[in-house]
This record gives structure tokens, C-alpha cells and sequence, in this order.
């Protein structure tokens, strides 16, 4: 890795519920020794990618990414483009709306809604780090994704969240198949226990895969009626997405679209 590469890649350690890292914690995370992490992370901290904490010397992410981040959404309309969206799902379903995106090689929770519907509700976090082999979102997005990048990820751990989880690559590669096979991707329990979810996969202008919409609601209130309808609603509001995003959905998936979305009304236009 280069200079550049090595710095960023420090960067992936900072989550949400470790937004703040001290030198030694970086070291031991990353495997580099603490002189490396000090002069990589020194120059982070020089452009404004990080900030160091003037009573405990940790670091946390620099205020250079607002602006990074400002423009990106400025140019290129992902997640402001989708609240919308996501906030209408959420009313229609009852549930949990969410979407995830590729960044550089995790996917990341991008945005989400809730509904008022129920007390009870799947909580989500910004930029979480969904995994690919336990979630719908991470079979919506895999089953669309050059065999490389799936056998890349299908390579490192797959550590089981719960009993239900698929934890070797067959038992992924099922699930891919299937979620190719149904137009959807569909888990019951895989990530968190009693929490069952559906999502589609998300595209940009070139037909490449660029992550995942989903609704995600307790067991208990997924019914034969929600199982019906979530799927018709998801879809609908995916595509809707891509239509402002000027995503193109692969032909042999619009047409499994329209088997599920034709009993509403609701075409997809591929």
C-alpha cells in the first residue's frame, strides 16, 4: 500500500461507537507500529481529514470531511435524493426504510427513515458497516457483483451473528442464488434475532450494483400480508430512486420487478 492508501486505511477504524482512537489503539487495530500511525495520522490531522483531542491526544475524524462530503452530495445527489423516498416507504410499510451504498468495499449505511406507525421499531446507526453475508441488504448487493469482488469477500471471516446466520461461502452462494432466482433478497434472524428484512439492490448509470434498499421490521409483525406487500412498496421505491439517480436496472431484473410489482399498478421501466 502506498502512503496515501495506508493513511485512509486508518481511517476505516473510526465507527460510531469508537469515534475517538488513541495512538496505541491504532497500532494494535491497524498492525502498524505506533511511529507509523503517528507520522500517517499527523498528516491527516495537517489537511483536516482528522483531529487530534487536545485532553487525551486521540484522534477523530477532521472537519475537511464536511466539506468533502458537502460536495460530493452537491455534485453527485445520493443520499439527499433518497430521504424523500425512504421517508415515504417507511409511512407505507409501517417500517424501518434503509439504504446502503458500496464504499470502497464495505457497505455502508447511507441513509434511513423511521416510521410512527408502532413504539417498537429496528433502530439503525449512520454509516454502519452492514455485513455482507447477514444481512438482505449484503445478499441484495453481493448477488449483483462481478464474481471476484463476491469470492474477494467470501474469502475473509464470516463470523456468525446469530444461529440463523450463513456462515460459509456455500451457505452464501445460496442465498445469492436465491436472491437472483426471487428478484430480492429476504433474512429472518440473520443479523439480529427477531428482526426480519427484505431489500433490493441499487444501481447507477452503468448497471453497476452500487448497493441496497431495504425495510426491515420485527418478526412479529411480518405477516402473510406484510411479506405480500413490503416486497411491491421496496421495489417500487427503489426504482424510483434510480430514476433520480439515472440508474439503470439490469433488463432480466426489471422484468422479475414486474411479475412482483404488476398486481398494484406499479410498472418498472427498465
Amino acid at each position: 500500500m502506498g502512503t496515501t492508501s495506508k493513511a485512509l486505511a486508518l481511517l476505516e477504524f473510526f465507527t460510531r461507537q469508537r469515534p475517538s482512537i488513541g495512538l496505541s489503539d491504532l497500532a494494535r487495530l491497524s498492525g502498524a507500529n505506533k511511529a507509523t500511525c503517528f507520522r500517517l495520522m499527523s498528516e491527516l490531522v495537517e489537511h483536516g481529514i482528522a483531529e487530534q483531542l487536545p485532553t487525551t491526544k486521540e484522534y477523530r475524524i477532521g472537519p475537511a470531511v464536511l466539506r468533502l462530503a458537502a460536495l460530493r452530495e452537491a455534485s453527485v445527489p445520493t443520499r439527499e435524493a433518497a430521504l424523500p423516498v425512504l421517508q415515504a416507504l417507511a409511512m407505507a410499510t409501517g417500517e424501518t426504510a434503509h439504504m446502503s451504498h458500496l464504499v470502497a468495499g464495505q457497505l455502508v449505511t447511507l441513509a434511513f427513515a423511521y416510521s410512527s406507525s408502532h413504539g417498537m421499531r429496528v433502530m439503525m446507526e449512520d454509516a454502519d458497516v452492514l455485513p455482507f453475508h447477514a444481512t438482505s441488504s449484503g445478499f441484495a448487493t453481493l448477488a449483483w457483483m462481478g464474481e471476484a469482488e463476491v469470492a474477494r469477500i467470501l474469502a475473509a471471516p464470516l463470523p456468525a451473528r446469530t444461529t440463523a446466520t450463513p456462515a460459509t461461502p456455500e451457505a452464501v452462494r445460496d442465498r445469492l442464488a436465491a436472491t437472483r432466482r426471487d428478484g430480492l433478497a429476504q433474512t429472518a434472524a440473520t443479523f439480529e434475532a427477531d428482526v426480519n428484512s427484505f431489500a433490493v439492490p441499487l444501481f447507477d448509470a452503468q448497471g453497476m450494483v452500487q448497493g441496497a434498499m431495504a425495510v426491515a421490521a420485527p418478526a412479529l409483525r411480518m405477516t402473510d400480508v406484510a411479506r405480500d406487500q413490503i416486497p411491491r412498496q421496496l421495489i417500487a421505491a427503489a426504482v424510483q430512486v434510480m430514476a433520480l439517480w439515472g440508474g439503470q436496472i439490469p433488463p432480466d431484473l426489471a422484468a422479475l420487478w414486474r411479475g412482483i410489482t404488476d398486481p398494484t399498478g406499479q410498472k418498472v421501466q427498465e
